[in-house]
């Protein structure tokens, strides 16, 4: 039978459609993330400059995440989300596939463009399903499901993209892909693996929608009536969540080449360790924000479930130093520690956003959020970190100006979630008062 009956939602019953959830998500970002360790290797080959790679590497997720996510939003809200979820799943694998054929910077753009575009709507989609397979004050655990997946996939863009990488560097495998360059050929074992891991949501089936305050198919009129009723409460949370999509994208793009250029490491050097790290701290920071989001809702005070938020913000502001640590294990303490307090931050902002806001506006929500986040995110923090580096004396200063993003941006985070915490509707059905 396929998975997903439309009886009383519960978190023991969903385990299994939440694990083939979280499985897909592992798959979309792994092949959004894995460019990043290979980067280097793509510009000796490509002979591009760090300001093409932040293009390549932001503005390609930026502008079209403006452009799409939105639109992949109201399909959310208004579509069969399995459905809508698989072909989301293709389009990610089909843009790992061409980055690895690219030989122009246009079709490399497009190629990392698609992956992005696949990954981040099949966020919103996936977190869309979660809501529905699970009550309210279990939603914190089932994003945490979904939340480890995500983990996942971002440390296999290191691991596992890494091992790859060494694999066909030492030619174990030179026949494989007929000869291309190891980078390359990389990619194309990471789409091979994607299919695979995307299968298993053939096997899903589409979850009734719950906590509907007016229709899936309400007019826009009223749409937009219940997001400008929130406004005050879903500003200072996007500014939040934005602000430390900006860290994490700069951290995603540029502690790879820090690590090479300032602390004289080759990616086989740190591939694996770095790997291990992002899953282990995004394993934790899953499990802390899941129930620090339970538990905050538990605690009667408005806003509670986003006191997880405010305190990550905080620790990030410091951990966000890790580019000028005096030595890489300091480096990967601070890197860690940033990256776990990243986590918190976002499974707090998606239980938020399942929790007070009705489910005909769910998907729209979450598709602006990444609309937002993709624009400013991945589309200027790049950009910003090149040129504070470049103002500092050049790209030899590429931690410092990365230092320096990370700490404001980090700064900024904890003032607006403090402020989305105090100005928290009730629940989802409800307009603030």
């Amino acid at each position: 039978m396929p998975l997903g009956d439309e009886v009383e939602p519960s978190f023991p019953r969903s385990l299994v459609p939440l694990l083939i959830l979280a499985l897909a998500m592992a798959s979309g970002f792994t092949m959004m993330t894995s460019f990043s360790l290979v980067q280097e290797a793509a510009k000796a080959e490509m002979r591009l400059s760090d300001q093409i790679l932040g293009i390549v590497q932001g503005v390609s997720a930026a502008v079209p995440l403006v452009l799409f996510s939105i639109p992949i939003g109201i399909l959310v809200d208004r579509t069969n989300r399995v459905r809508l979820l698989i072909g989301l799943g293709i389009i990610w694998t089909l843009g790992t596939f061409l980055t690895a054929v690219a030989h122009s910077v246009p079709m490399l753009f497009i190629a990392r463009m698609l992956a992005g575009i696949g990954t981040t709507g099949g966020l919103t989609a996936a977190l869309s399903l979660i809501a529905d397979l699970c009550m309210p004050a279990q939603r914190g655990r089932a994003l945490l499901i979904v939340t480890l997946g995500k983990s996942l996939g971002q440390a296999a863009a290191f691991a596992l993209t890494g091992w790859l990488l060494g694999l066909f560097l030492t030619q174990s495998a030179p026949a494989w892909f007929g000869g291309m360059a190891p980078w390359r050929s990389t990619h194309m074992a990471l789409a091979l693996i994607s299919m695979a891991a995307i299968l298993p949501l053939l096997l899903m089936r589409e979850p009734a929608r719950r906590e509907v305050a007016a229709s899936t198919h309400a007019p826009f009129k009223v749409v937009a009536h219940e997001l400008w009723a929130r406004r005050a409460f879903l500003i200072p949370l996007f500014l939040g969540q934005v602000s430390v999509v900006m860290a994490d994208a700069a951290a995603a793009i540029w502690a790879s080449p820090v690590l090479s250029r300032s602390y004289g490491l080759a990616p086989q050097d740190f591939a694996g360790w770095m790997g291990v790290l992002i899953f282990l701290t995004g394993v934790l920071g899953a499990i802390l924000g899941g129930f620090v989001a339970d538990l905050g809702q538990k605690s009667g005070r408005r806003g509670g479930l986003l006191i997880g938020a405010v305190a990550a913000a905080g620790i990030g502001i410091p951990a966000a130093l890790y580019p000028v640590a005096p030595s890489v294990p300091l480096f990967g303490i601070a890197l860690g520690l940033m990256i776990l307090c990243g986590t918190i931050t976002g499974l707090c902002t998606s239980v938020a956003l399942t929790v007070f806001m009705p489910n005909e506006v769910r998907g729209l929500c979450i598709g602006a959020f990444i609309a937002i986040a993709g624009l400013i995110g991945f589309g200027i923090a790049p950009t910003l970190v090149t040129w504070v580096s470049a103002l500092l004396g050049g790209e030899s200063h590429l931690g410092q100006g990365l230092a320096i993003v990370g700490v404001i941006v980090s700064a900024i985070s904890l003032a607006a979630f403090f402020i989305a915490m105090r100005r928290a509707p009730v629940d989802a059905v409800h307009e603030p008062i």
